[in-house]
């Protein structure tokens, strides 16, 4: 049987002793639903935050208002500020963070339905992406906690020597 994306995230953070933190918006905690289907997934995943609205991606993961102010929610700033922030919160080696417009609603010229951003913090440093999707809300929902999951799992990857 072939493993799940998760179950294959879950043995890496495993055998490479490392812990994992999600900070969550527009996803609304689907990530953390995911990692925590595997069991056993206590060991490495130590929490998650879903911060929907923006005093509480300043209260609980430290996002500085002067970025929200300048980039707006969905944006790479935000995201890699998210991602450091629940790190930081939880103590973590990694923390992963998507902000974005699922739709129908929220979006603006320059921020269409569909655009995410996802960012991985870690120990060297943090990056961000954005993807655009283009279906209906829970389609996005959906296709942007896999292609979060899916750059933790490449990042994983690099760690592993050739």
């Amino acid at each position: 049987m072939e493993k799940s994306l998760e179950e294959g995230i879950g043995e890496a953070l495993r055998e490479l002793s490392l812990t994992l933190s999600v900070a969550e918006s527009c996803t609304g905690g689907l990530v953390g639903s995911r990692l925590t289907d595997v069991a056993g997934s206590s060991i490495y995943y130590l929490g998650g935050i879903i911060a929907y609205s923006n005093d509480a991606k300043v209260k609980l993961l430290d996002v500085r208002r002067e970025t929200l102010a300048g980039h707006g929610a969905v944006s790479e700033e935000t995201a890699r500020e998210m991602a450091e922030g629940v790190r930081k919160c939880f103590g973590t080696d990694i923390g992963l963070a998507v902000t974005g417009i699922a739709g129908p609603g929220g979006a603006t010229k320059d921020k269409p339905v569909g655009l995410m951003w996802l960012a991985l913090a870690a120990g060297d440093g943090a990056r961000a992406k954005s993807i655009r999707l283009s279906g209906d809300r829970l389609q996005n929902k959906a296709a942007a906690a896999e292609q979060l999951l899916s750059l933790l799992e490449e990042y994983l990857r690099s760690l592993y020597p050739d």
